[in-house]
């Protein structure tokens, strides 16, 4: 008998296209053992569906996330590694369904047995608080995407890129599509403690001020988009650009970057409303 989010054809789209990122975030090196999560909002996708929910127990949260209420995500799951997830995604992944408070949640896509042996990431408060941003300003955009790409965690480590002016500036300068596919930049966070609501409240003031990339000093990149390969083009792009700057500095010559001129020529070439 197949599960619900098999016979949703949309669902079973969703969840194989975060399986193919998930495949990627690994053999990018971007996912060591456990690391980085992934949630995409499944509402829309739900259509009529119904659940007893009475059969799934229901796991508090610290927070409430009012536009949450009643609403489906597929979230991964917390020491879950992404080369498995690509493998079998449902065996390390979960849908859950938030309480009509949002101030709490039902795992839906598993036996009941198995539900007191897995919980969501460990980031979860950061997700939800990003999900709870969008729903509520009306975005488009349903997935999260959280990893660990290499370049753009080596460059935080540099004080004078510590800064989102600098490391905007300098990741613009490195190659035309960062600026163009990314053009609002970066938001820098200063090293907070993982898994906290206080780098989750950091992480959403980026989004609020327009961003859709959040850099986590010393850690790694969440990034927003309509899809889960959305999220993913922008940090690939944005890790280019870090590449590149690595492989001049390499070479023993600090890169000239684009200068402010050539922006302003790219801006009024591509980014035209």
């Amino acid at each position: 008998m197949k599960e619900f989010f098999q016979e949703n054809k949309k669902i079973a789209k969703t969840i194989t296209e975060v399986a193919g990122l998930a495949n990627y975030l690994w053999q990018k090196g971007w996912a060591e053992r456990n690391a980085g999560n992934i949630s995409v909002n499944l509402s829309e996708m739900m259509g009529d569906s119904e659940f007893e929910l009475e059969h799934y127990p229901m796991f508090q949260l610290e927070r409430s996330y009012d536009a949450l209420a009643n609403l489906y995500f597929f979230v991964t799951g917390t020491g879950k590694r992404m080369r498995d997830l690509a493998i079998n995604p449902m065996n390390n992944a979960c849908i859950i369904k938030m309480n009509k408070k949002g101030n709490a949640y039902h795992i839906i896509s598993m036996k009941k047995r198995n539900l007191y042996n897995f919980r969501p990431t460990s980031e979860l408060p950061t997700h939800l608080a990003v999900h709870n941003l969008l729903v509520s300003t009306g975005s488009k955009n349903k997935a999260v995407v959280h990893t660990h790409p290499n370049e753009l965690v080596a460059m935080t480590q540099i004080p004078r890129f510590q800064t989102t002016e600098m490391l905007n500036k300098t990741l613009w300068g490195m190659h035309p599509e960062a600026f163009v596919f990314v053009p609002r930049g970066v938001f820098m966070v200063p090293y907070i403690l993982p898994g906290s609501h206080k780098i989750a409240d950091a992480t959403i003031e980026g989004f609020k001020n327009g961003h859709e990339v959040v850099i986590w000093e010393k850690h790694g990149a969440f990034a927003i988009g309509e899809t889960v390969s959305d999220a993913f083009d922008m940090i690939d792009i944005l890790s280019k650009s870090a590449q590149i700057w690595f492989m001049a500095m390499q070479s023993g010559n600090e890169p000239e970057g684009l200068n402010d001129d050539q922006l302003l020529e790219l801006k009024e070439a591509f980014l035209k409303k």
